[in-house]
C-alpha cells in the first residue's frame, strides 16, 4: 500500500506548479480516505522541483506593486501566489522530513491539511491571475521562504518556530492591507480570495504554534523562550510591524513572543 510519506514525496518532485496544487489537494483527500494508510519513511529532497519560471532574484529586485492596472494587480497576487507554492512544498516537506521525531498520528493529519488548503489557495489565485491576463510564472519571485526552509531542515523546532511563527505568521499581518488595497481598486474578486486565505493562514499558524509546544514539551523548555533563541538564531534580522494582534491571538501568538524580537521593540529601548 502506498504511504503517506510517498504521497507527500510524489509532491515534492513534481515540478509543473498547477501540477503540483492539484497532486497535493488530491493527495490528502487520499489520505483522509485511508485511515490504515502508514506513514512510511522516505528521505525528502532538500530543494522541491519547480517550473523553470519564475526567474528567482534578490528580494530588493522585485518589480513596483503600484497602480491599478491588470498587471500591476498581478504582479502584486502573482508575489502570494509564489508563497503558496512553496507552502505547498513546506507543508509536504514537514512531513516527511520529520516523520522520524515520534510525532502522533494527529500531526500528519495537520500538515496533510495544511497542503490542501495550500493548494486550494494557489488554483484560487492562480484563476484570478489568469483573468488578469497572464499566469504563474510571468514576474520574478524570490526564494527567502524556501531559503529559510533550507536553514531549518536539520531542526524540526527550528523549522516550526520560523516558518508557521515568523514568515506564516508575517502573512497574517500584511494580508490586510493587501485587501484594503484592492478595495481602493474595486476588486472584489481578489479580495474574496484574500479574505479566504487570511481566514485559512490562521489556522496554519496555530497548527505550527501547537506543534511547537508540544516539541517543547518533549524537551522541556520553555515555549517563549526557546522560540525566541531559535529565532534569533535561525532567522535573519528583525521582526517587522505593524503587526495584525488580533489576527495572531487567534493563531494563540501573543505579543509577548514577538514584540521582544520586532523594530518596534528595539526602537522603544
Amino acid at each position: 500500500m502506498t504511504t503517506l510519506s510517498e504521497l507527500a514525496l510524489a509532491v515534492l518532485n513534481t515540478a509543473n506548479a498547477t501540477e503540483k496544487a492539484l497532486l497535493s489537494r488530491k493527495n490528502a483527500a487520499l489520505w483522509r480516505a485511508t485511515p490504515e494508510m502508514n506513514i512510511g519513511s522516505l528521505s525528502p529532497p532538500d530543494r522541491p522541483a519547480r517550473p523553470e519560471k519564475p526567474d528567482l532574484i534578490n528580494p530588493h529586485d522585485m518589480p513596483r506593486r503600484r497602480g491599478i492596472s491588470a498587471r500591476s494587480r498581478a504582479i502584486l497576487l502573482h508575489a502570494v501566489l509564489h508563497i503558496e507554492l512553496n507552502a505547498i512544498d513546506l507543508a509536504w516537506d514537514m512531513i516527511v522530513r520529520f516523520q522520524s521525531h515520534d510525532m502522533p498520528r494527529e500531526f500528519f493529519d495537520d500538515w496533510v491539511s495544511v497542503g490542501d488548503e495550500e493548494g486550494k489557495h494557489f488554483m484560487l489565485l492562480s484563476d484570478r491571475v489568469a483573468e488578469l491576463g497572464y499566469a504563474y510564472g510571468d514576474f520574478p519571485a524570490h526564494d527567502g521562504l524556501w531559503e529559510a526552509a533550507y536553514d531549518t531542515r536539520n531542526d524540526i523546532a527550528a523549522r516550526l518556530a520560523v516558518v508557521p511563527m515568523v514568515l506564516e505568521a508575517r502573512g497574517l499581518d500584511v494580508t490586510p492591507g493587501m485587501i484594503t488595497r484592492f478595495g481602493k481598486m474595486d476588486d472584489y474578486e481578489s479580495i474574496k480570495i484574500l479574505e479566504i486565505i487570511l481566514a485559512e493562514e490562521i489556522g496554519h499558524v496555530a497548527i505550527g504554534n501547537r506543534w511547537f509546544h508540544f516539541i517543547c514539551g518533549k524537551l522541556q523548555k520553555s515555549p517563549k523562550e526557546y522560540w525566541q533563541n531559535l529565532v534569533r538564531k535561525n532567522f535573519r534580522g528583525l521582526l517587522k510591524p505593524p503587526f495584525n494582534e488580533e489576527a495572531r491571538a487567534q493563531a494563540d501568538l501573543t505579543p509577548d513572543y514577538y514584540l521582544p524580537l520586532s523594530h518596534r521593540q528595539n526602537s522603544d529601548s
